[in-house]
């Protein structure tokens, strides 16, 4: 156990860091979406939010349960206890998706002064469609396990996904100000949570890192 902790920091570190300039990219995207859709209607949004939404839960189960799996039990998925598993994929995808989605959008809009900003919490307003999705991305962990592709979509779904929740609360012209305070918020809100879902929390349960 002595030595997880280094190791496991460094890890998680490492991936931090060679995951920053691609949030980068992700949220100048938003940005670039934003200065297009801004005024889109808040039912439109709302709606795009929740195709977003509930894909980012659906790959942020997949990751974080295929990371426990391929650091606790790489090579016979027999060796691994199936609750354990499902639990970190499950809660590990509603609670940081909603961090990542809804949450810290919701701040970034609130300090940014938004006359529509509302939380939209989507285990709760859309629990028949959010939480199904959690459940199938830990079920294609059990047999097809990823942690590549599907991160880099992750992150650049989760942008999206807090972009529009952000759109919902404009209401207004936007100044370059916005544009920076939004820029700063989207890459918050995306790095520090999809990391943390997709590294961090899955590797806290693995009691030793296997090469």
């Amino acid at each position: 156990m002595d030595g997880q902790v280094p190791e496991t920091k460094k890890l998680i570190l490492d991936e931090l860091k060679h995951h920053a300039p691609f949030t980068v990219l992700g949220a100048l995207t938003g940005i670039i979406i934003m200065a297009f859709l801004y005024k889109m209607p808040h039912k439109a949004a709302y709606n795009a939010f929740y195709v977003f939404h509930p894909l980012h839960v659906i790959l942020s189960a997949l990751v974080s349960a295929s990371m426990y799996r391929n650091h606790k039990c790489p090579t016979d998925i027999k060796k691994c206890k199936h609750w354990p598993m499902i639990a970190i994929g499950f809660f590990g995808a509603i609670g940081i998706a909603t961090l990542s989605d809804s949450v810290m959008p919701f701040l970034g809009e609130k300090l940014l002064g938004m006359p529509h900003a509302e939380a939209h919490i989507g285990f709760i307003e859309k629990w028949y469609l959010v939480l199904p999705l959690a459940a199938v991305g830990v079920g294609i962990a059990f047999y097809r396990p990823s942690t590549k592709f599907p991160h880099a979509g992750h992150v650049l779904i989760s942008t999206w996904a807090s972009l529009f929740h952000v759109i919902m609360a404009i209401g207004q012209s936007l100044s370059w100000v916005y544009y920076v305070g939004i820029f700063v918020f989207l890459f918050l809100a995306v790095w520090l949570p999809c990391c943390i879902s997709d590294i961090v929390f899955p590797l806290l349960f693995v009691g030793k890192i296997e090469e």
